[in-house]
């Protein structure tokens, strides 16, 4: 492992990679193919390099140790890009944390250490076709257990990388005749597995990196499955939590740098006689963008408090999550808006900046069953 830089220090090396490195190569990434892959390689590679590979893993896992709390602003820097937690290692934490806290002895020997030294990506399959992503307890994928082996048959969508992951975390229907929060279970899969096959790539609004994948009488080792059986809820809560409010950190970056690029643009178009930060008109976008980041800012780090803290999460990171998905949205809309034709287009980021915005208001929950959760706990 490459020493950390000083804390002190590593905001201004974490701008710099992001600015100077990756965001110069997202055109490249976002084609993806052969090419785009050999760029995050070494993107990752220049990472560990440079001391900023994983910044908030635990060192034992061949990261550095940062807490939620002191890596929370340097997770808005890596999120200005789509691409930032890739190639800086911290997209990992989520499987990382899940595969050593539930993980048995030989999930984390095969996968967990292969994972965070850049061996062996993961994916995470949960939701499936035709069944509302809101309400897990209505998966159809089943595990049955097979004297030692868990034989798996299903589909599932919107599989983030399987189709370069080297495993796959399923979410799986175990025990039937239980009640629904108490019978689903999560399995690792290998990749490799005979009847584990990517169906297709599911394009986001034109963007790549989602899959649908067929699970056909796949077969894994019983010691592949995660807590106790059973209990994969409980677990999918706690990753729900934290993957969360990291997005938001994200999407926080993503909004700022949005409103960077209205700001410039104001002060350096001219039309009808002057800057357009002279008319008064557009001051308005600037307010309320401005607003916008700082009511999500907040929300987002008393989320941020409220998981360092332990206890119920739901209400900060269920506020934050859509108070955040909406400011991005907005915030993005409003910079377009400000670049009038030009921001319609590839030759500035706002188009893809825009794709994010609103999966945004989907992604982890729709802003409707988040706000149904929260304002019934508020009347609780």
């Amino acid at each position: 492992m490459t020493e950390t830089l000083p804390r002190t220090d590593l905001a201004a090396h974490v701008h710099a990679f992001v600015t100077d490195r990756i965001i110069p190569a997202e055109t490249l990434l976002l084609a993806g193919g052969q090419a785009g892959a050999q760029i995050m390689r070494t993107l990752q590679d220049q990472a560990r390099q440079g001391g900023l590979w994983a910044l908030p893993l635990p060192v034992r896992l061949g990261g550095h140790g940062l807490d939620l709390r002191t890596y929370a602003p340097l997770a808005e820097i890596e999120g200005c890009s789509d691409f930032g937690p890739t190639a800086l290692g911290s997209d990992l934490v989520l499987d990382a944390l899940m595969l050593d806290r539930h993980g048995t002895t030989t999930v984390r020997t095969r996968y967990l250490a292969p994972m965070t030294s850049g061996a062996g990506g993961p994916s995470f399959a949960m939701t499936e076709p035709g069944v509302a992503g809101s309400d897990p307890t209505r998966l159809g994928t089943t595990a049955t257990l097979d004297g030692d082996t868990w034989r798996i048959t299903g589909q599932k969508w919107f599989t983030s990388r399987a189709a370069t992951a080297a495993f796959t975390t399923v979410v799986c229907r175990t025990h039937a005749g239980t009640d629904n929060r108490n019978g689903f279970s999560l399995l690792v899969v290998p990749t490799d597995s005979p009847g584990y096959r990517v169906v297709r790539e599911l394009p986001v609004l034109g963007a790549g990196g989602q899959y649908e994948i067929s699970l056909d009488d796949v077969r894994v080792p019983a010691d592949h499955v995660l807590g106790e059986p059973g209990q994969g809820l409980r677990i999918i809560g706690e990753r729900l939590a934290l993957g969360r409010t990291l997005r938001c950190l994200r999407w926080l970056g993503q909004a700022q740098r949005a409103y960077d690029l209205m700001l410039a643009r104001l002060t350096t178009r001219h039309a009808h006689g002057g800057p357009l930060a002279e008319q008064q008109l557009l001051h308005n976008l600037v307010f309320d963008s401005h607003a916008d980041i700082a009511a999500a800012r907040a929300l987002t780090h008393a989320a941020v408090d409220a998981l360092a803290n332990g206890g119920d999460t739901r209400i900060a990171v269920g506020t934050a999550k859509v108070v955040t998905a909406r400011a991005l949205h907005a915030v993005v809309d409003r910079a377009i808006q400000v670049h009038g034709a030009e921001g319609l287009t590839d030759d500035t980021p706002l188009p893809m900046l825009a794709r994010t915005a609103r999966a945004a208001r989907i992604l982890d929950g729709p802003d409707e069953l988040h706000i149904t959760t929260v304002a019934r706990r508020l009347l609780s």
